[in-house]
């Protein structure tokens, strides 16, 4: 219960949606349950062939309680009064209005319950995504992309479709129950304590049929997530999978996990769906006894059951049973919601691990220098930067350069703040990087990444997505010092074509130089290049270097490069090799040391 109650906090303000909800569902289930029990008026109307007694004297002999009576004693009064013919009218009256109003509470309540379902569903998804959003890069390197979608969209819709349903039938069934009963019980007592004895029994039968559901719903919460991971990997790799003739093989892969998650449901559906049948029988074995015991009161003359009476009685308790099965389907299916709800919930307890420090400084500007002192980081069990330390002072141009794997990705990804030394401290013109808010650190930066990431937008937006306030002639400007105007121009639609998902209707140096011109119109003081032309052909990258030629003017650069025309005109070159800077200099003095460096060069492969 505790997890249901934790998701329907999500509904919150829910009495603005609940109070209303609770009132129009009250009236509906009054005259609903008014309607039948007009049932027994009108066979007295229709078929009653005694003389009438005066209202009165019928108004004296029913009890306070006995609701039908009231109604029949009105009705005979109406018959003596004013004759059969004008009293059907009146109850046909009575009922229209009766299914007018209920239907129409009905629809008002429905109304009530779908907007809390969708307001419940948009507060519990932008919660999912928020955080997801906030937290830190570690996180998705150990999670499977595919889960996480799977819990944003898949999950949190099983969650809006259970426990807001069962949020509605937990209200209205139990108090429709209680209204049938109230009129049940005003025909007859005895009848109805027997008739009773049906729902404890099928509520422990159906307990014992949904005992596994809230298992069996996890594993295929869990399945299905495996599947879109399948499905993510397989349409990104799309073009390595066709290449390497692997297509009959992924897909066995997905249809070897489509079978399981199948084989999952199907014994979930099994036994949500043995519930209503079993409440059905149960139902369908106590009206027989009922019909029993009830008619041979009636032929034997024992008690003041009559058989209008007796006939609305019956017609009554199989609208027993609706409420009764609603509350079993809602009790075997809330497992797969809680399953759901359970996923969803720890994504959203997960805490990011990088936050603002309380009063945390706000950057306005970059004045002096970047400082590594003492940096050691950990993937893991696996130390990736021992004991480093440099300088990057205002203006300068830095590079880093060494044999792949050595750390070089790690320290820029460390001046950004993606992640935190394990030991030793980064500073910002002398302040801890832990002292600075988050936001204030990243706006100081700029990123052109060796992967060329776009969004499925124009290149317009995408230019744009840095300052999304920007107007076309800044757009324009940046991408002319890209030397990206010239394509974009060519383009099927200039600055307003979509380039596609992840931009794969650029070629890769288009794909860059719309990324350099991304990071132009931001206008940051320093930027973080890490081999922005490792991937291109000698054309491009020669467009690229010269486009990034000019984003580093007069600006503080980290360049991780492997390339000579990238490096050697950098004010110093820093070269990593497992987690430590052995060599540091610039591009002169370091072919003089005869070291690394010089051996690098004369292979010209510097990787990352």
């Amino acid at each position: 219960m505790k997890t249901y109650f934790r998701l329907l906090s999500f509904s919150k303000p829910i009495e603005k949606y609940a109070i209303p909800y609770a009132l129009v569902t009250i009236l509906a289930i009054f005259f609903n349950t008014l309607l039948f029990t007009l049932l027994g008026p009108l066979l007295e109307t229709l078929f009653s062939s005694r003389a009438a007694t005066a209202g009165p004297t019928l108004l004296e002999k029913a009890s306070a309680f006995d609701f039908i009576g009231h109604i029949n004693a009105y009705i005979n009064y109406t018959i003596e009064n004013y004759g059969k013919l004008y009293t059907l009218k009146i109850v046909c009256g009575a009922i229209v209005i009766c299914v007018f109003l209920a239907n129409l509470f009905r629809y008002l309540s429905q109304r009530f319950m779908e907007d809390l379902r969708v307001h419940t569903l948009l507060n519990l998804r932008k919660s999912v995504f928020n955080n997801v959003m906030d937290l830190h890069l570690g996180y998705f390197n150990n999670e499977r992309k595919g889960d996480i979608i799977s819990k944003v969209a898949s999950d949190v819709q099983v969650v809006q479709g259970t426990v807001t349903n069962t949020l509605q039938v937990v209200f209205k069934e139990p108090v429709q129950l209680i209204f049938y009963i109230v009129v049940l019980l005003s025909i007859s007592l005895k009848l109805t304590l027997f008739s009773l004895l049906v729902i404890p029994v099928s509520g422990f039968i159906i307990s014992k049929i949904v005992k596994r559901l809230k298992q069996q719903a996890r594993e295929s919460h869990e399945s299905f997530a495996r599947m879109i991971g399948f499905l993510d990997e397989a349409l990104g790799g799309i073009r390595i999978i066709k290449a390497f003739n692997a297509t009959l093989r992924i897909k066995d892969k997905f249809h070897n996990e489509n079978l399981v998650y199948s084989d999952l449901n199907r014994k979930m559906a099994r036994r949500q769906q043995l519930a209503s049948p079993v409440s059905q029988t149960l139902g369908v074995l106590v009206v027989v006894f009922i019909v029993l015991y009830g008619g041979s009161m009636i032929l034997q003359h024992q008690g003041d059951l009559t058989p209008s009476k007796f006939l609305v009685y019956i017609a009554t308790f199989s609208q027993v049973m609706q409420p009764v099965k609603a509350l079993s389907d809602s009790f075997s299916s809330i497992h797969s919601g809680l399953a759901a709800g359970v996923r969803v919930l720890d994504l959203i307890d997960t805490k990011p691990e990088l936050t603002d420090a309380e009063n945390a400084i706000q950057l306005q500007d970059f004045k002096e220098t970047i400082r590594f002192e003492n940096v050691s980081f950990n993937y893991g069990e696996k130390e990736v930067l021992k004991d480093v330390s440099f300088t990057v002072k205002k203006g300068q141009n830095i590079a880093l350069v060494g044999p792949s794997g050595g750390g070089k990705s790690t320290m820029i990804d460390l001046i950004p703040r993606f992640y935190d030394p394990k030991a030793g401290g980064i500073y910002f013109d002398n302040i801890n990087l832990k002292d600075i808010s988050l936001d204030s650190l990243r706006h100081q930066m700029g990123t052109v990444n060796q992967e060329s990431i776009l969004f499925n937008e124009t290149i317009f937006n995408n230019i744009a997505f840095g300052k999304p306030d920007a107007t076309k002639d800044e757009v324009i400007a940046a991408a002319k010092i890209a030397n990206a105007h010239d394509f974009i121009l060519n383009t099927e639609n200039g600055y307003e074509t979509s380039i596609g998902d992840r931009g794969n209707k650029l070629s890769g140096g288009q794909k860059q130089r719309i990324c350099i011109a991304r990071a132009v119109l931001a206008n940051p003081p320093i930027m973080l290049l890490d081999e922005a032309t490792s991937a291109l052909d000698t054309e491009s990258e020669r467009l690229v270097q010269d486009a990034l030629n000019r984003l580093m003017e007069n600006r503080t650069s980290i360049i991780i490069a492997h390339r000579l025309s990238t490096i050697q005109h950098a004010d110093m070159i820093l070269v990593v090799d497992n987690g430590k800077i052995v060599e540091s200099g610039n591009h002169s003095a370091l072919l003089n040391q005869n070291g690394l460096y010089r051996r690098l060069i004369d292979m010209q492969t510097f990787a990352d």
